[in-house]
């Protein structure tokens, strides 16, 4: 009995659906699409007070405090935390949630900045999972041109205390014993104001991938900054 040669055109059907589904599953990064951004051209940013998605109360304002600095050295003019806070206050807003609600139209009106960015803290503070601990802030923002209302940059960022820990030897026990302490030094010494900063500079820095244009008083190549007007 004669038998039957293998054909190639049995595996290159299947074989290709396999390169197909492995390209399919790698994830690629989208670039950001600047034009909206370049247009509008904004040299002032104002921050407006954080949403809190988090448990921890600290987050709105730590992170707050933290967003002015990387702004501010990626070459755009931001109000002072105090003075945007005491500012909504005597227009008698004090809630982050009534703040962001307010119409783009009376944010420009108020402080007349060009822009607004809105962020969302979605972690904050110190977690205890088993055999390991660590403080970790994870923030979403949103830069809104006050004049035109246009979305002009949008970006999320994390960051935690446990990047590159190595929590191998001293067996389980030594392990639960250094999550425990650390939970508790963490906690006290208030570890997420720091990681928030940490946050702030990978989420609002200018000249990372997909992140915010740097401003018009950067000494930046034009070419990757915002024109000044």
């Amino acid at each position: 009995m004669k038998a039957t040669p293998s054909h190639p055109r049995r595996f290159a059907a299947p074989l290709a659906a396999a390169l197909l589904l492995g390209a399919c599953a790698t994830p690629r990064t989208v670039p950001s699409d600047y034009t909206a951004f370049k247009e509008a051209r904004p040299a002032s940013i104002l921050v407006l007070p954080p949403l809190n998605s988090s448990p921890d109360v600290n987050a709105t304002y730590s992170m707050m405090s933290q967003a002015t600095f990387p702004l501010a050295e990626s070459g755009y003019y931001v109000f002072p935390v105090t003075l945007v806070d005491e500012t909504f206050k005597q227009n008698g807003l004090s809630s982050p949630p009534d703040i962001h609600g307010v119409s783009i139209t009376r944010l420009r009106d108020i402080f007349g900045a060009d822009a607004a960015l809105y962020i969302n803290v979605r972690q904050y503070g110190t977690s205890y999972v088993i055999v390991s601990s660590e403080t970790r802030v994870t923030a979403d923002a949103k830069l809104v041109d006050l004049r035109s209302g246009k979305v002009l940059w949008t970006g999320t960022a994390t960051a935690s205390s446990a990047e590159g820990n190595n929590n191998s030897g001293g067996g389980l026990v030594g392990m639960l014993v250094r999550a425990a302490i650390r939970q508790i030094a963490e906690t006290v010494t208030n570890q997420g104001h720091v990681v928030a900063g940490q946050t702030s500079v990978r989420l609002l820095s200018a000249g990372r991938p997909n992140g915010i244009l740097f401003g018009p008083r950067s000494l930046k190549p034009l070419k990757e900054s915002v024109p000044a007007q």
